[in-house]
């Protein structure tokens, strides 16, 4: 017994040791400098961040047909923050959000990046987010659960020494790669290090280590945690190294954007809205796992909700993207066919009883009754708007925004356009800069209008919520 506590203290030594020695590998990595100049007053001035990330189970993500994850969350707080919209651009690989960065396809790459020497060659990054360290990630023996915890303790790697000849598994270019070499320098023997495809997310290669599908992989240990709430089976308890920092990264051109950021990082860092984000992806094993769990968590499933295959027929008969129409019903009721609205509009498509009639269904309750009538009121639309809209995707506009507000008051929008001298046929800063002017009394009072007053930002941001939700539908889900 003396032996083996003689024998524990010295590999937590050794630990320690070998974490003290941390550095970055000797390798030659090649700046890559911005290609544009786009800093925060020319952001601000095409009203649009465009955020880079990648898919993950905590970074970015659809759960029952809302986006969500912790950057997604928080660069939307930043967006609203510096008066602009956010757009999320999907990558598979640093290399790549590094590359779109610096050529001006986006203005932030936000997923779980951790500060290098290495990668500060190439953008600039944040403040920190948060802090965390890596740690290796490997599977509980079987019948662990009857076992003491020291005869647990003896069957898992606890010094990195024993990583010698074994096998990890992370993706090429992460930090966990430049981590793995450093590592195999300082114990003097290799680890053998194995590169996952580029569509394999960190909980991927986790839920791997559960399944026995690999053996290893290495994560940063905030991750690790979280998914230890719905994989039981694997340990995370043994550090590869020291605390680092998490960050997001601009481009080095980018200073005014870079001194924004840190100046509503540091207001921000001790909030509760700051710190109730990070819990809720961090710290909330039974979200998690309850999103893991669901049919509806669209990165495992593919699904975004029980309505799919109904959706995809009658998308078809729309000739719509059945994604498209899925980001309309989310927004609509958030796919609860039991929804009511104030004004007495029903179910998954909050169709009011006389629309719902006229257009063919006699229980607006049922689900089926509710999307067909649904459609069927988008195809009278479609076909409405048709030979004064002739260009589709100008069209498509129109004909959500008279779903959410009505044909008229759409019109009466039209009217104002042509009268001020702007374009009655497109929809951005000219059919719906008028829309919204209607709840003014100089406006809705106006001789061309025939329909009165309409909280026309309503219908202005219905649109865009819904085209901006088709967007990540189609970027996650086939």
């Amino acid at each position: 017994m003396e032996a083996q506590m003689i024998r524990n203290v010295l590999a937590s030594a050794f630990i320690i040791i070998a974490i003290l020695a941390l550095s970055e590998p000797k390798q030659e990595t090649t700046s890559s400098p911005p290609h544009v100049q786009i800093d925060l007053p020319e952001i601000q001035a095409r009203g649009e961040l465009i955020g880079i990330t990648g898919y993950s189970a905590t970074s970015y993500f659809i759960y029952k047909g809302q986006v969500m994850g912790y950057d997604y969350e928080m660069l939307n707080i930043l967006a609203e923050h510096l008066g602009v919209k956010l757009k999320i651009v999907i990558v598979k690989n640093l290399s790549e959000a590094i590359h779109k960065l610096n050529t001006g396809e986006g203005d932030i790459i936000a997923a779980n990046l951790t500060v290098t020497k290495e990668r500060a060659k190439r953008i600039q990054f944040t403040d920190r987010l948060l802090t965390s360290r890596q740690v290796l990630v490997q599977r509980k023996p079987d019948g662990w659960e009857q076992m003491r915890e020291y005869e647990l303790e003896r069957k898992l790697i606890r010094s990195p020494i024993d990583l010698i000849g074994k096998t990890v598994y992370v993706k090429r270019g992460s930090a966990f790669e430049t981590r793995l070499k450093t590592l195999s320098e300082e114990i003097g023997g290799d680890i053998n290090i194995q590169y996952a495809p580029d569509s394999a997310s960190v909980e991927d290669l986790i839920r791997q280590v559960s399944e026995g599908v690999i053996d290893y992989t290495v994560t940063d240990e905030n991750i690790a945690y979280i998914n230890q709430g719905y994989y039981t089976n694997i340990d995370a308890a043994t550090p590869v190294s020291l605390e680092q920092q998490i960050a997001w990264g601009v481009r080095k051109n980018a200073p005014v954007l870079l001194d924004s950021i840190n100046a509503w990082l540091a207001r921000n860092r001790r909030t509760t809205l700051y710190n109730v984000v990070y819990n809720k992806y961090y710290k909330n094993r039974r979200a998690f796992r309850q999103r893991l769990d669901s049919d509806y968590f669209a990165k495992i499933s593919g699904r975004i909700s029980k309505y799919d295959d109904l959706l995809k027929a009658k998308a078809d008969e729309l000739r719509w993207d059945w994604r498209l129409l899925a980001a309309q019903i989310y927004q609509e009721s958030q796919f609860n066919p039991n929804a009511r609205s104030w004004a007495g509009a029903t179910g998954l498509m909050q169709l009011m009883p006389r629309t719902g009639r006229k257009f063919g269904a006699r229980d607006l309750w049922d689900p089926r009754q509710n999307i067909t009538a649904g459609t069927n009121f988008l195809k009278w639309l479609t076909a409405y708007w048709a030979e004064s809209i002739p260009d589709s995707t100008e069209r498509l506009k129109f004909v959500l925004a008279s779903y959410n507000a009505g044909v008229g008051h759409v019109e009466d929008a039209r009217r104002l356009a042509i009268k001020y001298g702007k374009n009655p046929n497109v929809w951005e800063n000219n059919v719906s800069y008028f829309l919204q002017l209607k709840s003014k009394e100089a406006y809705y009072n106006d001789d061309v209008v025939e329909y009165g007053y309409c909280r026309g930002e309503e219908p202005v941001n219905y649109v865009d919520q819904i085209l901006n939700r088709y967007v990540h539908y189609a970027e996650l889900i086939e």
